[in-house]
């Protein structure tokens, strides 16, 4: 009882407009008050155990070199390499959207980041182009759930931490998910396009136009594949690697694409550390919420559920993602990651799935919570940056979601789509 009223009271304050950070921390804080079952202490020492981890270091390091590369125009760069790629396909600014994010996705690991960074710039254009605010809104926000999938991923960076993971193999992991997704929305949108008559553009497939648009941009392309490389091959620390990278896309942004100055720097810098304070406030404040779960049990209900399913797993995997679903649509993705994340992962390994595996299905799930509504935020990024009604979008989002929890369940029940590459890296037998 006492689980369903706390769960109850974060749903409605969650949805009154409250910071999730603050609730979570209200939450634990005013049952301490009432029950005085143990001391108020409890709060700030769960707080900084959620923070007491190095790798977590490294998101202001992604957030930063996301921004670096947004200021030095990379994003401008790498749309004219997307449209000489897909532009020529039915709905070619729709798939440009999502290319750009596949893209995107190796420079920043947030899914919140790529919705601003990508629609503040497509949807406008999309919009001019014919397409509804709706749909523009959609299919920003739905494909910049992959800048959370395609390494390097904030999301999996917090749960190799929490779960006690290898970053590496996480990340290895993801690459194919990401793809697959890419793929399946850029399918769903030529159906949707062709049936709507959006527009392609009318250039043909150049090589020559491919290759002068891939130079443009191909010393930042560099740097997702140096961070993912020296992190999978264990050259570099999660740190170290985010080090690196924000200190090459400060280089390339002065020297190669010179577009940086004082101004545009203190202003990137700023953005970084403040979305990166905004996560960790998130992280810290899932600590207490964590142990009042656990204190009362629902952590022991959940877990006791999923384990009534482990000697069916197809049935296991259909549960598990409709729990992610379910839970994700109440609760803030890195709040989930921290909470739920080591539950589910260690129930699934009960059940027969190797913790990799079940890692990356949590992960991706609720990194596709972002979108779902109603709270999620890049739901809401996405509608307000093309000023679209919410529960329209929410309308034009459903096939795109449903191929992405399609992508979820085929990660859950084939293997090789989660595992191969971490064998590959030697990360698993």
């Amino acid at each position: 009882m006492a689980s369903i009223l706390l769960l109850s009271l974060l749903v409605i304050f969650v949805l009154l407009g409250a910071p999730i950070g603050f609730v979570l921390v209200l939450i634990p804080t005013a049952y301490i008050v009432i029950t005085g079952e143990v001391p108020w202490t409890m709060i700030p020492y769960n707080m900084y155990e959620s923070l007491a981890h190095p790798p977590l270091i490294a998101i202001p390091f992604f957030m930063l070199t996301g921004e670096l590369m947004t200021s030095a125009t990379i994003t401008d760069r790498l749309i004219i390499l997307s449209r000489a790629l897909v532009g020529r396909a039915r709905g070619g600014l729709a798939q440009v959207n999502i290319v750009v994010s596949m893209f995107f996705a190796g420079m920043n690991g947030s899914v919140v980041a790529d919705t601003a960074t990508v629609g503040s710039i497509l949807i406008p254009a999309m919009k001019r182009a014919g397409y509804s605010a709706a749909f523009s809104a959609a299919i920003t926000s739905v494909s910049a759930t992959i800048g959370g999938i395609i390494p390097p991923s904030i999301g999996m960076i917090i749960l190799a931490t929490v779960a006690s993971l290898s970053v590496g193999a996480l990340f290895s992991g993801g690459i194919i998910p990401g793809i697959l997704i890419g793929f399946s929305l850029m399918a769903i949108t030529w159906v949707i396009a062709r049936k709507r008559n959006y527009e392609r553009s009318e250039e043909g497939l150049s090589l020559k136009r491919i290759w002068s648009a891939f130079l443009g941009c191909a010393l930042a392309l560099s740097i997702p594949i140096v961070l993912v490389g020296a992190i999978v091959g264990g050259v570099a620390s999660p740190v170290e690697a985010g080090a690196i990278t924000a200190i090459t896309a400060f280089l390339l942004g002065l020297f190669v694409y010179r577009s940086l100055d004082a101004e545009i720097l203190i202003g990137a810098i700023t953005r970084a550390f403040k979305t990166a304070a905004a996560v960790f406030i998130i992280i810290a404040a899932a600590g207490p919420f964590s142990w009042l779960l656990t204190r009362l049990g629902t952590l022991k209900f959940v877990q006791d559920f999923m384990l009534s399913y482990t000697d069916q797993p197809f049935m296991y995997a259909v549960v598990l993602i409709m729990l992610i679903l379910v839970v994700g649509m109440i609760m803030d993705a890195a709040a989930n990651i921290i909470v739920v994340g080591p539950v589910l992962i260690a129930v699934s390994v009960q059940a027969g799935f190797p913790e990799v595996q079940a890692a990356l299905v949590v992960v991706v799930g609720f990194l596709i919570g972002t979108v779902t509504p109603p709270i999620g935020v890049a739901y809401f990024t996405g509608s307000s940056i093309a000023r679209a009604r919410l529960e329209v979008v929410a309308v034009e989002m459903v096939p795109f979601l449903i191929a992405e929890f399609v992508v979820l369940f085929l990660m859950m029940i084939i293997s090789p789509i989660t595992m191969w590459l971490p064998k590959v890296f030697g990360f698993v037998e």
